[in-house]
């Protein structure tokens, strides 16, 4: 049963490679799972944000983080260096294209090698770098950005910053999705319709420098917030492709067990033949 045999080795190996692909399949959605229930934090710390603010007027106060009419801008691209989201990658690369149409005086702050390869390789200039996110962990590196970010718009070479990253909508739908990260007077469209409702608060510091503070905090938060969906949507985007794989795979599988069907009875109509023809040359 010599093709029999060899057909059997080759569904051997379909068959260990779609069990290899349902682990890595089961812990990307349990990974993905275990994320998103944690994200109920992020949620809690907004609301505790707009219950603050809600207790003073700083409807009024002009700052540049908050207030900026510089037409200068940054793009700030995330791209995930996790495996099977190639394409992912792309659609964020993609959007953050589209959105240098529509601003062409920005530039491009990329966080991951991919993006940064990517980008380079369409012949774009990027004016700053992180790509060493996953050794340096998501909050560290966040608050670089925060303080990169401060900084050019303190310093006034830039009014405003985009963000370009993978949203995770739900389980079945990432897209990439391009924010306003500055400045930021959308951060508290609730606290001018509750700051009335408060008339005896004491500010002991300076409203202009509590906006500058807590729109920093509220950035590195944001920005952490951001990377984390983004390892959200890479978990969600490696589930969904090793699920398009697996399909593809059980149906290579289900077409290899027939070609041993057909091999094994080849195989057994050949013996059967030989010893037909065997036992006629004997009788003669």
């Amino acid at each position: 049963m010599g093709k029999a045999s060899k057909v059997k080795a080759e569904v051997m190996e379909v068959r260990e490679l779609v069990d290899l692909i349902q682990v890595l399949k089961d812990v990307a959605d349990m990974k993905y799972h275990a994320m998103a229930a944690q994200k109920v934090k992020f949620n809690r710390f907004n609301e505790s944000f707009i219950e603050f603010f809600s207790l003073v007027g700083f409807s009024q106060v002009r700052h540049p983080l908050v207030n900026n009419s510089n037409p200068n801008s940054i793009i700030l691209v995330i791209s995930t260096e996790r495996g099977f989201v190639g394409d992912l990658n792309s659609r964020v690369i993609g959007r953050a294209m589209e959105e240098k149409e529509k601003n062409p005086q920005s530039q491009f702050v990329v966080v991951g090698k991919k993006g940064v390869m990517k980008l380079e390789g369409m012949g774009q200039k990027i004016l700053k770098a992180y790509e060493d996110v996953e050794d340096r962990g998501f909050y560290e590196v966040a608050v670089d950005i925060k303080t990169y970010l401060v900084k050019e718009v303190m310093e006034l070479r830039v009014g405003k910053v985009i963000i370009v990253y993978p949203w995770p909508k739900d389980f079945t739908i990432t897209k990439p999705r391009a924010i306003k990260l500055l400045p930021c007077e959308d951060l508290l469209p609730k606290q001018s319709q509750t700051v009335e409702r408060f008339q005896q608060v004491i500010e002991e510091s300076d409203p202009l420098d509590m906006t500058g503070y807590l729109a920093d905090l509220w950035l590195s938060s944001k920005i952490y917030e951001i990377f984390f969906d983004t390892n959200l949507a890479a978990a969600c985007a490696q589930s969904q492709q090793l699920d398009n794989s697996l399909g593809k795979m059980r149906k290579e599988r289900e077409v290899v067990k027939l070609k041993y069907r057909k091999a094994k009875r080849g195989d057994i109509d050949k013996s059967l033949r030989e010893v037909f023809s065997a036992r006629m040359m004997v009788t003669k």
